[in-house]
């Protein structure tokens, strides 16, 4: 019951962070591009574009991480693991969980301070605070951690001999 519950959030999780990085990837490809118009056609010389994008891909690239968790995503991780005899694969897979999830916290707890300094800085082109690119790191962080949560519920330590049934795939995933 606690592995279909955690099977579940973890999908309905990963739909809306994917969505959530395809919008910012559209408007990532629609700011890059204004910015080559403006450099080469109008010659408008906007000076926000650039700017702009490297928050837009900060955001994404770190949202993202937690789709790569959802599906066990990991090349160095499958690598190893699909190595390992079967026996050791299961405790590997547990305390790599343990340790990942770990990780996410330990960046979401120290993210936050990180993000409260931002806003005491500014971003000279928006004139907004540095807060929301900042909150990238603690927002990304703790659905990473709460994705590592529900994986390792959903996968128990079980490794998937077969990736090509859909969404959950690589070195940990349940079939």
């Amino acid at each position: 019951m606690m592995r279909a519950f955690a099977a579940k959030a973890s999908t309905r999780l990963n739909w809306i962070v994917e969505r959530i990085v395809a919008v910012l990837m559209l408007l990532l490809v629609l700011d890059v591009w204004l910015g080559v118009v403006d450099r080469y056609l109008f010659h408008w010389q906007l000076p926000w574009p650039e700017v702009l994008a490297r928050y837009l891909m900060i955001w994404v690239a770190l949202l993202a991480i937690s789709a790569g968790i959802a599906r066990r995503e990991h090349i160095g991780l499958s690598i190893l693991i699909d190595r390992l005899p079967q026996i050791f694969r299961r405790p590997l897979l547990i305390l790599v969980d343990v340790m990942t999830f770990a990780l996410f916290a330990f960046l979401c707890w120290y993210g936050i301070d990180f993000t409260v300094g931002g806003s005491t800085r500014q971003a000279m082109i928006f004139g907004m605070t540095l807060a929301i690119p900042f909150a990238a790191i603690p927002v990304s962080s703790a659905i990473a951690a709460l994705q590592v949560l529900l994986v390792a519920l959903r996968d128990q330590g079980e490794v998937m001999t077969d990736s090509n049934d859909g969404l959950p795939s690589g070195a940990g995933a349940v079939q």
